[in-house]
């Protein structure tokens, strides 16, 4: 029924209108030109049929992670990732970005995927599996090549538990060098990690917190609870452990949405005991964040203060490990926002030499650790924020240092560049395949021109 829906919508759209996603709901972090009609996607956010037995699943494209962990976890299986927002979708992953604690064994979330179903811009349905064109171009073509109406991905076992160990850190180049061992031995003094990443409050203090997925005894007491009123991300500077129920380490990042909550108060003792829990949560945050943005509060009330005009910086990069002190270092100089997310992240699939980029779009090596590197805020620029110096600033240290930059948000490289970043030639051969008319918007327009 999701899938005819979605093809009915297609055939409603006029000939030479730009065919787009028609639903409200969205984890990107850039503006996006509105179309006049959109495909009904409405029908296809269901879990198709979890197995236990071969520890996989079938899930449609627009199933959030939130819904298919729900089926899962009864049978003590999760996604291989499991993205830090419940409203991500599995389509959205595996087309866009998608990191988490597993991503150091991992990888992303489309390397656990063994086919799907795509919804091209011919308007035709494709069933892909790795190795082939359409399949392998797609991670990160952010709808550029269609979307994903059916997706089976691989699961893995968990426990009831997770046990964490949160280990301080004063020099961010100590820190790289044992995300480097952990990454290449999956252990830390000689107990297994299950899940890495980390938080940084300041260049002289940083913690990775160690996962392991375990069946406490009686002993290990009741497992932490954040989200009443304490706050998990404070936690890592208050505790040197913790134990957590799966779900709850799953989400542990939702319900404040990293640290960002406090831009609403939810984090103060006062207001966090009358904000009613069912809206602690990142899509309520979200929703808040773009009626900000409509309606121009923050920007008024900085002028009405006499501060400088702010520019957002919303970003995810992975830089190679070896080079993580170095962009911190500089981050910290020039930028001067924290906390920062740290996520270490290996490419699942070796596809030849260490080096090699198995996914074309998606333009991580073959055989390097990368850290994934999450700032989310406002940084006061004056007069030229409409210009966004940081964030262009950002992407030549990251791309100098050998990095990546996820595209959920703004960017602003000049076409040249993104092409040869971003495997522009390939990508738009893939898009002529099975886009012959042109009816979806290229990668190019949709992340840095907007359209």
């Amino acid at each position: 029924m999701g899938v005819g829906a979605l093809l009915r919508s297609y055939d409603a759209i006029p000939a030479g209108d730009p065919v787009r996603l028609r639903k409200r709901t969205s984890n990107l972090f850039r503006d996006r030109a509105r179309a006049r009609h959109g495909l009904d996607v409405s029908g296809l956010g269901g879990v198709i049929e979890v197995d236990p037995v071969t520890r996989t699943a079938q899930v449609q494209g627009m199933c959030t992670y939130e819904r298919l962990v729900e089926a899962t976890l009864p049978h003590r299986l999760i996604p291989l990732v499991v993205p830090q927002l419940r409203t991500i979708t599995l389509g959205g992953a595996v087309t866009g970005l998608g990191i988490e604690s597993t991503s150091f064994r991992n990888g992303l979330p489309h390397e656990s995927v063994t086919e799907m179903d795509v919804f091209t811009g011919a308007g035709e349905i494709v069933t892909t599996r790795p190795g082939e064109e359409l399949f392998d171009a797609f991670p990160n073509s952010y709808g550029s090549l269609g979307y994903a109406t059916r997706l089976r991905i691989e699961l893995e076992p968990v426990r009831s538990h997770v046990a964490l160990r949160h280990v301080r850190f004063t020099d961010p180049g100590v820190l790289a060098k044992v995300v480097a061992e952990i990454v290449d031995t999956g252990t830390w003094d000689d107990e297994r990690v299950d899940g890495l990443d980390g938080v940084g409050f300041a260049p002289d203090e940083q913690y990775l917190t160690l996962a392991r997925w375990t069946e406490p005894d009686a002993s290990a007491g009741r497992a932490s609870d954040y989200t009443g009123q304490q706050v998990y991300y404070r936690s890592l500077q208050q505790r040197e452990s913790d134990l957590l129920t799966t779900h709850d380490y799953l989400w542990r990042w939702d319900t404040d949405w990293f640290w960002c909550s406090r831009a609403f108060g939810a984090q103060h003792p006062v207001v966090r005991r009358v904000w009613p829990r069912r809206w602690r949560r990142s899509d309520v945050y979200g929703r808040l964040v773009a009626l900000d943005a409509r309606l121009g509060v923050s920007g008024r009330l900085d002028r009405r203060a006499g501060r400088p005009a702010a520019e957002r910086v919303v970003q995810d990069v992975e830089v190679p490990v070896e080079r993580l002190a170095e962009f911190l270092t500089w981050f910290d100089g020039e930028v001067g926002m924290r906390p920062v997310w740290l996520c270490p992240l290996r490419l699942r699939r070796d596809a030849g030499p260490a080096g090699s980029k198995p996914w074309p779009t998606y333009p991580l090596a073959s055989g390097t650790t990368y850290v994934n590197v999450g700032f989310w805020g406002n940084v006061p620029v004056g007069p030229r924020a409409a210009e966004a110096p940081t964030n262009r600033a950002i992407e030549e240290r990251v791309q100098a240092l050998g990095g990546h930059k996820s595209l959920y948000s703004e960017a602003f490289y000049d076409e040249q560049t993104f092409d040869r970043l971003y495997d522009g030639p390939h990508l738009a051969a893939v898009k002529r395949r099975h886009d012959p008319d042109d009816r979806l918007t290229s990668l190019y327009d949709k992340v840095v021109r907007r359209r």
